[in-house]
């Protein structure tokens, strides 16, 4: 995509009409959200892909601990070989409302050096909450996208990352997560981005179809609604405010760069102050060449190169445009356009404009 185009389409996107939004889609419920949770085990029935003994310590004691818990004692001195286990961390997402018996899809990890845990069974591992609470136990046959081939002169290749792999359904609900909703109290609506008008023009919203006070807008961020105690009304409640429509608040004039892609994206309500620019670049070019000097045909003397250097500067001659007085993302676009900036040159363009002073909005380099 040229940049031309590109720009073009960043104009055509930032001056569409905000469409209306449902509040679940910009919203969502206060104390109602998901639980990371984290566990420790190991994966067994690798071909040769896990742990090396010597270099995984903790991987050889958690064996041992788990042969102990099956009756089995190792006796010491004893070499145990891991080649076929591994030390892994096991991921996994708890959802709200989540009840005993309901399952989750688990990530599992290497920690240590396996290579690769295709083909691997992770055994049963308690999942943790940041309170020390086990909420769930994970087990299963390890799904692997990655894969990796070596062969005997050292050379290697590796696709995807072996080393993590995914258990669906792996993980079974143990323990149920608290949750205030329904304790009689107000519902608190939090707004996926923080905006002001955004946030009265939901309680409006909801004050115009239930009736006055219903809800207020606290801050940038939590409209506070009135909700009725009984918890099965609360639902129905909840399922009528989620599916009113409000428009939101059009966000702030911003410029966001990517540094490393070359990307630039001007919000809509970006304006320049009255202004003149010109950028060009100053282009330095060596080139060597080589001479074959002879001596004369009866002196005394030998055939010797001579390195000949030519140095040839050139400096693009770019007209200086205008910008008027509150002049528009589209203005800017057609200026640049006209120009034939690149993106490494816009960006040294709205730089120097930020700092002048004469750009009204937030630069961010992502």
């Amino acid at each position: 995509m040229s940049f031309r185009l590109f720009l073009a389409l960043t104009l055509l996107l930032s001056s569409t009409f905000v469409a209306a939004e449902r509040i679940k889609d910009i919203t969502s419920v206060g104390g109602v959200r998901s639980n990371k949770l984290v566990g420790y085990g190991l994966v067994v029935g690798l071909d040769g892909t896990g742990d090396q003994t010597n270099q995984s310590p903790f991987t050889v004691q958690s064996f041992n601990n788990m042969l102990q818990q099956f009756g089995i004692t190792v006796p010491p001195g004893t070499r145990v070989q891991t080649k076929n286990v591994a030390a892994v961390m096991v991921q996994a997402e708890l959802p709200a409302f989540a009840k005993p018996g309901q399952t989750l899809d688990v990530t599992v990890s290497s920690v240590s050096n396996a290579t690769s845990l295709r083909g691997g069974s992770l055994l049963m591992t308690q999942l943790k909450g940041p309170d020390g609470q086990v909420y769930a136990l994970a087990q299963g046959n390890l799904v692997v996208g990655g894969f990796g081939a070596e062969g005997r002169d050292g050379s290697s290749i590796t696709v995807n990352i072996p080393s993590v792999g995914r258990i669906p359904d792996g993980g079974s609900v143990e323990r149920e997560v608290k949750t205030n909703f329904a304790s009689g109290q107000p519902i608190m609506l939090n707004l996926n981005r923080a905006d002001f008008t955004t946030a009265n023009r939901v309680a409006e919203s909801i004050n115009k179809m239930l009736g006055p006070q219903v809800a207020q807008a606290q801050d940038a961020v939590t409209v506070a609604v009135s909700a009725p105690q009984d918890p099965s009304q609360r639902v129905d409640f909840i399922s009528l405010l989620e599916n009113i429509e409000v428009e939101p608040g059009e966000a702030a004039a911003k410029v966001v760069i990517n540094s490393r892609t070359g990307t630039i994206v001007v919000g809509q309500h970006v304006r320049v102050s009255p202004v003149a620019v010109t950028h060009g670049n100053l282009t330095v070019s060596i080139s060597e060449d080589y001479t074959a000097v002879q001596p004369n045909p009866l002196g005394e003397g030998q055939t010797v190169v001579v390195p000949g250097s030519d140095v040839e500067i050139t400096e693009e001659t770019n007209p200086m445009f205008k910008f008027a007085p509150g002049n528009t993302l589209e203005d800017l676009v057609r200026s640049v356009n006209n120009v034939g900036a690149s993106p490494g040159d816009l960006m040294a363009i709205l730089e120097a404009l930020k700092q002048s002073g004469a750009l009204n909005a937030q630069i961010m380099v992502i």
